[in-house]
């Protein structure tokens, strides 16, 4: 028997890079993608087939997507989006095309590239299709207000796309980590300082705060736990009968999600903005 090809996005570390390393060891014949070129490199030296792929760009998605079921035969047994990255910044300094990137990486390429998988699935009559959010498509927080707003609507986008799945025999499901060991922090810092004006914006103070955090050495945020967590909720997505429609992942996410659904909203933005704080937790 062939072995089961898989796609995963965002691969250069963290979630990605473990996800892929581990699925190549039960059998799975992964594509591990990486949007920069050194990266599928750094990957290919480690054993996985690599290819590159940029989620804000559609000559990429397109060929990578003909790469890959050149190489599987036309085939392809899952798609993990796992690619995405955090764009800080209050929602009054974000620029519009510093939204747009933001939902360019997050939604739209996301989208495109599943939208390239799901005809090969339903030939196939079967395919799982694992979408990696996040506790923030589910809470609002301070700050990170292009990033949440991104997660929130591929949740949507996820909703609607597994209701129109049914009875095709592609399972869709959401993964929703809080805080994972990765390099999502330093990566939404660099593009903090690319895109923020600090100096002219009224949260000016808030920033300086945040900065300030974020250059400490050792600075753990709580409850953070190893990419291994999203790893098992990846198999039983890939590998149960009856994968679920959402796995919670985190001690944040399970408590967030509850409160959500219990607390009066005025008492949820009061316990929301106090966790926020400065935009550096």
């Amino acid at each position: 028997m062939s072995p089961k090809n898989i796609l995963i996005t965002g691969c250069s570390s963290g979630i990605g890079r473990c996800v892929a390393s581990v699925l190549a060891t039960r059998g799975y014949r992964v594509f591990a993608s990486a949007r920069n070129a050194e990266d599928v490199r750094a990957l290919e030296v480690d054993g996985l087939e690599s290819v590159q792929l940029d989620l804000a760009d559609s000559v990429s998605i397109h060929r990578a997507m003909d790469e890959i079921l050149e190489r599987s035969g036309g085939q392809l047994h899952a798609l993990f989006n796992n690619g995405a990255y955090g764009q800080p910044g209050a929602v009054e300094d974000l620029r519009r095309e510093v939204l747009r990137e933001q939902f360019e990486a997050n939604l739209f390429g996301t989208v495109e590239l599943t939208n390239r998988a799901i005809p090969v699935m339903r030939a196939q009559g079967h395919g799982r299709i694992i979408m990696n959010s996040s506790v923030l498509g589910l809470v609002a927080l301070p700050y990170r207000g292009a990033y949440i707003a991104s997660k929130y609507a591929l949740e949507g986008i996820a909703d609607t796309l597994r209701l129109e799945l049914r009875g095709s025999g592609i399972h869709l499901s959401l993964i929703e980590p809080g805080p994972i060991e990765s390099r999502f922090r330093a990566n939404s810092y660099e593009a903090y300082k690319r895109n923020i004006d600090v100096e002219h914006s009224a949260h000016r103070d808030k920033y300086l705060a945040m900065e300030r955090r974020l250059v400490k050495q050792g600075v753990a945020v709580p409850f953070t736990l190893p990419p291994r967590a999203v790893l098992d909720k990846v198999i039983h997505a890939l590998e149960s009968r009856h994968p679920r429609i959402r796995y919670p992942v985190t001690v944040p996410t399970h408590l967030f999600a509850a409160l959500k659904r219990i607390l009066p909203d005025g008492w949820m933005d009061r316990l929301l903005a106090a966790v926020g704080g400065d935009g550096s937790k």
